[in-house]
């Protein structure tokens, strides 16, 4: 059974840890954080989904306070992150308009690669510490949305699960995949990279075709 493949999910949340790490750092410098906060945006936004998914699941501590692997992927991407400042700052002197149109296309391509990551991921741990199928679902999906999140809502902004940008139905998708596949015995390390490529492939059209989902339509005049 894939569930106990611990080298497949620890490379999937090293992946996403540093995508989403990266994304955190990026926006803490549009934002104009001082070092110190560009590198605590990192490391929440790359361990955050992490943590609440190892909460969910009673596997505390959560393996982001303590593992070598995730705590050392995360300091990387804060680095990276903090190192990158000087050039977008000195960026946003020359053309502050490219400087920002440029972090918001990172962030979200970053996204893209952490979300599709850390939906299988987060699903695969959920379906290893034997979950209930709707529950391995909705734990892959508040893996892959949970760190954005935290990050937007610490940033202040409105988390872009809440926007009306397609963000969270690729990660239920791919959750949906690994759980369907594990239910069919049929769930190997090639299909959980194809649900990898399936919500990235998602993710990513909806950003070049600014998909959007369909909101509740207006009653009365407005205000």
């Amino acid at each position: 059974m894939l569930t106990a493949h611990a080298d497949l999910s620890l490379a999937l949340d090293v992946i996403g840890i540093f995508a989403f790490a990266v994304s955190g750092g990026l926006v803490g410098v549009r934002a104009r954080f001082d070092l110190f906060g560009i590198a605590v945006l990192a490391w929440i936004t790359g361990l955050g989904g992490g943590i609440i998914r190892d909460v969910l699941l009673g596997d505390v501590p959560p393996r982001g306070i303590h593992d070598p692997w995730y705590l050392g992927t995360v300091l990387a991407a804060s680095v990276a992150a903090v190192l990158a400042q000087p050039m977008l700052t000195d960026l946003s002197r020359r053309r502050p308009r490219l400087r920002v149109q440029l972090i918001g296309r990172a962030v979200k391509y970053l996204d893209a690669v952490g979300l599709a990551v850390f939906a299988v991921s987060g699903a695969l741990k959920a379906l290893a510490w034997g979950a209930p199928p709707l529950a391995c679902i909705l734990v892959g999906a508040v893996t892959a949305v949970g760190g954005g999140a935290l990050r937007d809502v610490l940033a202040g902004q409105v988390p872009e699960v809440l926007r009306r940008e397609v963000y969270a139905v690729p990660a239920l998708i791919g959750a949906t995949v690994v759980v369907v596949a594990a239910s069919m015995d049929a769930l190997t390390s090639v299909v959980a990279w194809a649900a990898v490529v399936l919500v990235l492939g998602i993710r990513v059209a909806a950003i070049l075709l600014d998909l959007q989902v369909p909101t509740a339509p207006r009653q009365g005049a407005s205000p």
